[in-house]
This record gives structure tokens, C-alpha cells and sequence, in this order.
């Protein structure tokens, strides 16, 4: 397996890769089950049956309203549709290698500006609680002299969590490859189960709980 993101193809001279390709695939997954959900739940009156994918839809709604709601409290009403969205597309991005796709998050462009939404998040979820001069006053506690190492904390926000994102996934597909290469296939395609779907679910989980996380501590 190669590891380098390809082009797919040219769009007005601009190159459009493979991690473009395979994000608008998942865009169009996610935006056809909610369009297909939204429309089963508004022709449907309370009182009907919704069937199995309108249940199944409602308890998948409401798992992540929980979820949220029990991570961030009050602020899950203001926070919950991006939580909700963000955890969808790290799962099926993470999981999209089992189809043969290169996954979207072993491209550091793409866990990088998920990272960089949440850090914006953060910091404007800490700058409406604190207002403009507790803000900047928070750089400064508990000693003044900490104001360089509060920076750092801050900008290291987004950094830690798009690297162990990428990191973990693109370090799955490496091993993965190299097992491919050594070993005969049926061996190393149990361990699919790891690197694949269990570290896919669990690195999805971890960036978006720590993502609740920093900005529930955001007061």
C-alpha cells in the first residue's frame, strides 16, 4: 500500500485528492440518512409506526443526546448537533478503510481542521463565560509569570488532537500494510478488528469526548 494522498483529479487546475474524494463520500452518506430520517419523523404522526430504521434512528438520537448530555450538562442543547455531526464523520471516516477507501483522518489536513473547529469552539465558549478581560486574565493565573506556559497549553489544544487522531490512524494502515507483506492473508485479517473498527470507534470516541471535555472547562 502506498501512503501518500493522491490526486484524483483536477478541478479547473486545482488538484482534488483522494481525502477530498472519500470526505464528499461521506458528506453525501450522512446528508442522505439525515435527509431520509428528518423525512421519515415529519410524515410520520407521533402515534405511527416509525419501523425499524425510524427506531433504530430515534435510539441512535437519542444515545448521543445522553451521551452529551451527561459529558456537558447544560451546554449539550447549544453543542449537541456539532458533537453529533463530529463523532458521525470521525466514525464512518475511520472506518471507511474496511471498504477500501483511504480513510480521511490518516490525512493530517483533515484532522487538523476538525481540531482547529474545536479550538475555536473553546475559545469562544471561554471568551462569552469570562467576558473579554477574564479572558485575558486567565492567561495570567495563577502567577503572572505562567502567561508563556498558558499560551502554549492553549495553542497545544489543537495540535495533540489532530496528531493522535492522524498518528492513530495512519499508523493502523502502516502495520496493517506491513503485516499484508510478511504474512499470508488470512492471519493478519483478524486483526482488522482492531486497527479497523475497535481503534476506529475509539479514536472517533477520544476526540470527541476531549473535545466536550475542553469546552465544558471552558467557564
Amino acid at each position: 500500500m502506498e501512503f501518500e494522498i493522491k490526486t484524483a483529479f483536477y478541478l479547473g487546475g486545482i488538484p482534488v485528492t483522494e481525502t477530498v474524494v472519500n470526505t464528499w463520500i461521506i458528506m453525501a452518506v450522512l446528508i442522505a440518512f439525515a435527509l431520509a430520517a428528518a423525512r421519515r419523523f415529519t410524515t410520520a404522526a407521533p402515534e405511527d409506526d416509525l419501523g425499524t430504521f425510524g427506531l433504530l434512528t430515534e435510539m441512535v438520537v437519542d444515545g448521543m443526546n445522553r451521551f452529551i448530555g451527561s459529558t456537558m450538562g447544560e451546554k449539550a442543547a447549544a453543542f449537541g448537533p456539532y458533537i453529533s455531526t463530529l463523532f458521525s464523520f470521525l466514525l464512518l471516516a475511520n472506518l471507511s478503510g474496511l471498504v477500501g477507501f483511504r480513510p480521511p483522518t490518516a490525512d493530517l489536513n483533515t484532522t487538523l481542521a476538525f481540531a482547529s473547529i474545536s479550538f475555536l469552539l473553546i475559545q469562544g465558549t471561554a471568551l462569552r463565560s469570562k467576558g473579554i478581560v477574564g479572558y485575558f486574565k486567565s492567561f495570567f493565573e495563577p502567577m503572572f509569570f505562567l502567561f508563556p506556559l498558558n499560551i502554549v497549553g492553549e495553542l497545544a489544544t489543537p495540535i495533540s488532537l489532530s496528531f493522535r487522531l492522524f498518528g492513530n490512524i495512519l499508523g493502523g494502515m502502516i502495520i496493517m500494510s506491513l503485516l499484508y507483506q510478511v504474512i499470508p492473508i488470512l492471519i493478519p485479517a483478524p486483526l482488522h478488528i482492531y486497527f479497523d473498527i475497535f481503534s476506529g470507534i475509539l479514536q472517533a470516541f477520544i476526540f470527541t469526548m476531549l473535545t466536550m471535555v475542553f469546552i465544558s472547562s471552558a467557564d
